[in-house]
């Protein structure tokens, strides 16, 4: 009977004896990964952030890893476990506009990280974020799921750079409380014509939002 009903769950019966038998679950279990990505949009340029811890599963991997990959001068995606696609995009991306003879559009590198038919967070460019569905901000990764209330009720069309910058570093600060698999430093990059700011937020300087505070004597 319960082997009947771990079948119908596609939940194979572990075996009593053999190498399966000493074999862990986790081996065989699909390894998630976690962070949390913003994209916010001003008039003339995009701030970008995410956090910098990777995970795989509930290890560790690493704790400061730049998540944002310009994948063209004024174009950036957020893709920390699709590494290997951005090359591809990136190489792709500078051979078309070789051929074209000037800067690539957003919609044509988005189509290109569609045909790996892998996803991809967020993708950004002077004054343009691209994500579905389409919005003048946009979060994404597992950390999201955590503020999207938060980004909701503090958003508003028409932010300034300096309060976009404010706005991604406060809701990545939140998601990083909350997510075990998001963490550590939040990198920022704001992207516009003139070029690409770089920031990073220590363990110091990120916003604190649940302090826990001794009771008075």
């Amino acid at each position: 009977m319960v082997a009947t009903l771990l079948a119908a769950r596609g939940v194979k019966p572990t075996p009593a004896s053999g190498p399966e038998a000493f074999t862990p679950d986790w081996e065989n279990q699909e390894v998630f990964t976690g962070t949390t990505i913003i994209a916010v949009q001003f008039d003339g340029g995009v701030v970008l952030g995410a956090d910098s811890r990777t995970t795989t599963g509930s290890y560790i991997a690493s704790q400061v890893t730049d998540k944002l990959t310009s994948i063209h001068d004024h174009i950036f995606c957020s893709a920390p476990d699709t590494q290997g696609v951005a090359d591809a995009v990136t190489y792709q991306l500078g051979f078309h506009s070789i051929e074209l003879n000037e800067p690539p559009l957003v919609h044509i590198a988005a189509s290109l990280f569609k045909e790996t038919c892998l996803m991809v967070g967020i993708i950004t460019t002077g004054g343009q974020v691209y994500s579905v569905p389409m919005l003048s901000f946009a979060i994404g990764r597992f950390g999201s799921s955590y503020i999207y209330d938060c980004v909701d009720a503090t958003y508003w069309k028409g932010m300034t750079k300096e309060e976009c910058l404010q706005f991604t570093a406060n809701a990545l600060a939140l998601a990083m409380e909350q997510d075990g698999s998001s963490g550590e430093v939040i990198c920022l990059a704001t992207i516009a014509e003139s070029g690409v700011e770089w920031q990073v937020l220590l363990v110091d300087q990120i916003p604190k939002f649940a302090i826990a505070t001794l009771p008075l004597p």
